[in-house]
């Protein structure tokens, strides 16, 4: 890219209230701070763009406010975070100055400000869609695991995979890398205007995996390989495992 990508781009936080397994998971707090303001703050150290954070509840948006970051009210009955996400671009961006829309998951607390700029990588190309990371795959029980999604990618270069597939089985078969996809992902704006504009995909609902519904439409999708996965805050036992790394950090 040409352009510097902090005038082009905008990071965006979808922070949904409906968890099941950790109940108001973005007010959570981690050292001190609500995980929803953690992420927030990781986003900003990235210093890729402007950092909003996209809230379908009131006290999360009183919250990320008083933090002092920017934060817009959406509705409460999307289906993703791209829907999600897609609200919010319009809201915050009527004009269309942003034309790369980082999407970072709202539970990655521990997320590394070097792998949210690691996304914008892949949009070099200017015939990719979509960006998005993955790390080659250590442990053997993370292979075979349905909830580990993998990407079945060909190498582009030493750093890069053009995504064919994305599955929760062992795929590719055979001798050589497995890779594990880390779903964060960066979208040129049309892009993102194309995708919330599909309907579901056959490949989608099979495997529960939305982003094969871009693949399906003929989109190009890319990832960046990294080498750290951005944990995942789910239930309260990844909560604790968010606080002991978040401690150790600040020691």
């Amino acid at each position: 890219m040409n352009t510097k990508a902090s005038d082009t781009a905008l990071v965006l936080i979808p922070a949904r209230m409906a968890s099941t397994r950790l109940p108001e998971k973005p007010l959570a707090d981690i050292n001190g701070l609500p995980m929803i303001v953690q992420v927030a703050r990781r986003a900003r150290e990235a210093d890729v763009g402007r950092v909003v954070v996209a809230v379908d509840d009131q006290r999360v948006f009183d919250t990320v406010a008083a933090a002092g970051f920017e934060v817009v009210m959406t509705r409460g009955d999307h289906q993703s975070g791209s829907d999600r996400i897609f609200e919010a671009v319009q809201a915050v961006d009527p004009q269309g100055r942003a034309q790369f829309i980082i999407n970072v998951q709202g539970d990655l607390p521990t997320i590394e400000p070097e792998v949210v700029r690691a996304s914008l990588r892949p949009l070099e190309n200017p015939q990719v869609d979509i960006a998005t990371l993955t790390v080659e795959i250590s442990d053997a029980h993370e292979k075979t695991s349905p909830h580990v999604v993998k990407i079945v990618g060909s190498p582009v270069s030493e750093t890069r995979l053009k995504a064919l597939y994305f599955t929760r089985a062992t795929a590719p078969y055979g001798e050589g890398p497995l890779y594990h996809h880390i779903g964060l992902y960066t979208y040129r704006r049309m892009a993102l205007e194309k995708f919330v504009s599909l309907k579901p995909s056959v490949l989608e609902m099979r495997e529960k995996l939305e982003q094969l519904r871009a693949l399906e439409a003929g989109m190009r999708i890319d990832a960046e390989i990294v080498h750290s996965i951005p944990l995942g805050v789910d239930t309260p036992a990844d909560l604790e495992k968010a606080r002991t790394i978040m401690a150790a950090r600040h020691r």
